[in-house]
């Protein structure tokens, strides 16, 4: 294979003499040194092992991002906002919404396949002189989703099982400092994982793929053959506004909170890229296969689930606090079918919570590499004889250990960090997608030097495609921070404003103070800005 060598352009940017697209990849031996030129190409040296391939990161990110068994966990929020009707409809328009947004995410990610994901693409996109607080900024608020959740997943899991307590065991009265517990359970559980059993992951995650496809039979076949029929008009035409919103259309908006939480988290694969060969070929295509894979899964269980619903009343007010389990148990008649069935979502949401440790865990430790947290130089570190940056898996799980304290004061306030987590995710996709729409558009050969990786949507494709991502997120982001219920009280308020807000001044103040200083954009800037 020809060897690429490094020049100059009239700028003084270093660039490769030959674009790396070009490199044949017909072993593992060229995909290493691809991958390795790439990195190289960015100022960065491989640290991490790359033992992913394309199956084993596929299961990665389907189960991470879950999407029908997350649909089940959070379906009371889009039941209630929009009932069977808006459910199936907000589905539909967020299945499309997120493929256009990971199409974008997708492009990124096959020019620049690095563990940073958006905040690297924005410090190399941005214009000079605010390439380095919106870098910085844009790291933060990712970090932010991420952190946001774990927590989130992992007390999903957590409040399930108390569910299943509550099914079989009617007199068990479940507490906030109980569920918490159990929240340290799920994370201790994930922690092992991702450290003593992380040479295997690749392999666990191809397994996790097969479960995951499996399960979406075993949970669809009992509901399509034991539950109550209803009818085509009570899923298509049947809206529900339980929250008082002064129309249909306001409360189907703000309950798209549902689907848009089952969506979440394909740009985990951007955080593994230094994990995964080939990346910037297999990083992409891992992320449009998933979002078609589970977004066809998670529509045929959602119209099975509507139209097997049974005693809507009976599932809304469910003692377990989840519809979806009273749904079971009036499907199979059977409270062991129902905990089989019930278990078998909460082994995924497990699933789920590994692989965004991992996925949280790396994108820390790429922006402490680039001196944006506190204490980088002990976060950075990679353990020479595991490869694993332990460090900041041992911050993340500290994070959401403090996070899981706020369940005891308060579920409604630690709820709010769910929507914290869509805001977090949508806005860092935002600033990516319009810096990249911008010089798109532009296409000034003088000023921009695009150089695009192995998946490209084209000059005419890719900007319609930007566009509709980005009316997607802003349209998502701001309708997430809206309450569930239209008087609101302190217990059902929808606190993710204040907690992103606080969040975003925190990152701005702190970047005043010390990001400035310590945070280094990318060694190598391959991109003409103006």
């Amino acid at each position: 294979m020809e060897s690429k060598t490094l020049e100059a352009d009239s700028f003084g940017v270093m660039t490769f003499a030959d674009p790396v697209e070009e490199l044949p990849s017909v072993g593992v031996a060229e995909h290493t040194n691809r991958d390795q030129q790439e990195m190289a190409y960015f100022g960065k040296t491989q640290q991490l092992k790359r033992n992913f391939g394309f199956l084993s990161i596929a299961g990665f990110v389907c189960s991470l991002l879950s999407t029908w068994e997350c649909m089940f966990a959070v379906f009371i929020f889009g039941f209630s906002n929009g009932g069977p009707a808006g459910l199936v409809y907000g589905y539909l328009f967020c299945w499309v919404g997120t493929l256009a947004t990971v199409a974008s995410l997708a492009e990124m990610a096959s020019m620049m396949p690095l563990s940073g994901g958006q905040y690297h693409w924005v410090s190399i996109l941005a214009p000079a002189r605010w390439a380095k607080f919106l870098s910085y900024i844009t790291g933060w608020v990712t970090i932010i989703g991420w952190q946001a959740g774990q927590a989130s997943v992992s007390f999903l899991a957590a409040s399930i099982i108390q569910g299943l307590a509550i099914l079989n065991y009617p007199g068990y009265h479940a507490t906030r400092w109980q569920g918490t517990l159990i929240f340290y359970a799920v994370i201790a559980f994930v922690v092992f994982v991702n450290t003593y059993l992380a040479r295997w992951l690749p392999k666990i995650e191809g397994m996790i793929l097969i479960l995951h496809i499996v399960g979406f039979f075993a949970i669809l076949i009992p509901l399509v053959y034991l539950a109550p029929h209803g009818s085509a008009r009570d899923v298509f035409a049947t809206f529900l506004n339980t929250g008082g919103w002064e129309s249909n259309g306001l409360s189907f908006f703000v309950g798209l909170l549902t689907s848009v939480f089952s969506f979440l988290g394909a740009d985990s694969a951007c955080h593994m890229s230094e994990e995964i060969q080939n990346a910037s070929t297999v990083v992409p295509w891992v992320m449009i296969s998933s979002i078609m894979l589970n977004g066809t899964m998670g529509l045929a269980l959602l119209i099975a689930l509507l139209f097997y619903l049974g005693d809507i009343n009976n599932a809304l007010n469910s003692p377990t606090g989840f519809p979806f389990i009273e749904i079971f148990l009036q499907a199979t008649n059977s409270k062991s079918g129902s905990t089989l069935m019930i278990s078998l979502i909460l082994v995924m949401l497990a699933a789920a919570a590994i692989g965004i440790m991992a996925s949280a865990s790396r994108l820390l430790w790429s922006f402490a590499r680039d001196g944006g947290v506190p204490f980088s130089s002990y976060i950075s570190r990679v353990d020479t004889g595991t490869a694993l940056p332990l460090y900041s898996i041992l911050v993340s799980t500290i994070i959401s250990l403090l996070l899981a304290l706020i369940n005891i004061g308060s579920t409604a306030a630690f709820n709010g960090i769910m929507s914290v987590n869509v805001a977090a995710f949508f806005s860092s996709y935002v600033i990516a997608i319009t810096l990249l729409l911008h010089k798109r558009l532009r296409n000034d050969l003088e000023k921009d030097n695009l150089r695009w990786g192995p998946w490209h949507m084209g000059p005419v494709f890719g900007p319609f495609v930007n566009v509709v991502g980005l009316a997607y997120t802003t349209t998502t982001m701001f309708f997430g921070f809206f309450p569930s219920n239209r008087n609101p009280t302190l217990a059902n308020m929808n606190w993710s404003c204040l907690l992103f807000g606080a969040s975003i001044i925190f990152s701005v103040v702190f970047y005043k103070f010390w990001g400035r200083h310590s945070y280094k954009c990318p060694l190598v800037d391959p991109i003409r800005r103006r």
